[in-house]
């Protein structure tokens, strides 16, 4: 597996000469709410236990103040650690609703205790047996990935808080398709977001967005002809 190598970017922005020719198709994939289940319900339950609404959680997370990137940027970027981010969330939220929460354990509790949808894992499964190479791109809370999963069913990995880069940004999926060895204009990208999907065909890919396993797949296999 093509790795991204912190403190070697080179590594990773190098092709072997081959690459193109022995791929020439990828299925490059997120995670979270791609290859698990949503996350919404279980933050909305979140929500509802520390006594805020939705709304009160997305707007402190996603707010600029004075034009400073927001948490979920500094987040995802690897600009904070998960603990700090929960620290920050927790206050941020207090300042905006006046309800004092504590948000500590929420990265691994509520977005990392999502179950794996194993129809998209077996989906990954086949397309390899056709020969498409496998890639995932994602945005990541905290970094907690099940390495011996991924080790298993992809061929390179790009995650956000390694290489300081997070989608929508168009310079992310240029290197997940660098790395998976297939340029941009022949993969498929598969995202739960619509944000994420118009970037990537930006970039020349297919956009797949993801609703459910069944669907996925049909509209995988229907970019394949």
């Amino acid at each position: 597996m093509v790795r991204y190598r912190p403190g070697a970017p080179e590594y990773h922005r190098r092709m072997p000469p081959t690459a193109l020719r022995s791929a020439p198709l990828a299925l490059i994939v997120d995670f979270g709410g791609v290859l698990t289940a949503p996350t919404v319900a279980a933050t909305r339950a979140w929500c509802a236990s520390v006594g805020i609404t939705y709304r009160q959680f997305v707007g402190p997370l996603i707010a600029e103040p004075d034009g400073a990137p927001s948490l979920v940027h500094l987040l995802e970027t690897g600009q904070l650690t998960a603990e700090e981010f929960e620290r920050g969330l927790g206050a941020a939220i207090t300042a905006a609703s006046g309800v004092a929460v504590d948000a500590t354990g929420f990265t691994t509790t509520v977005v990392g205790g999502a179950a794996h949808d194993q129809a998209m894992f077996d989906l990954l499964d086949e397309m390899r047996e056709r020969g498409l190479r496998t890639g995932l791109l994602s945005n990541s809370w905290g970094n907690a990935y099940p390495m011996d999963v991924i080790d298993r069913y992809f061929d390179a990995y790009v995650i956000s808080g390694e290489v300081g880069l997070r989608k929508p940004d168009a310079k992310i999926y240029e290197l997940a398709a660098e790395l998976v060895g297939v340029p941009p204009q022949r993969c498929v990208f598969v995202d739960d977001l619509k944000a994420n999907i118009a970037a990537a065909e930006q970039v020349g890919m297919l956009g797949i967005l993801h609703t459910d396993a069944a669907t996925t797949r049909a509209a995988v296999l229907a970019a394949l002809g």
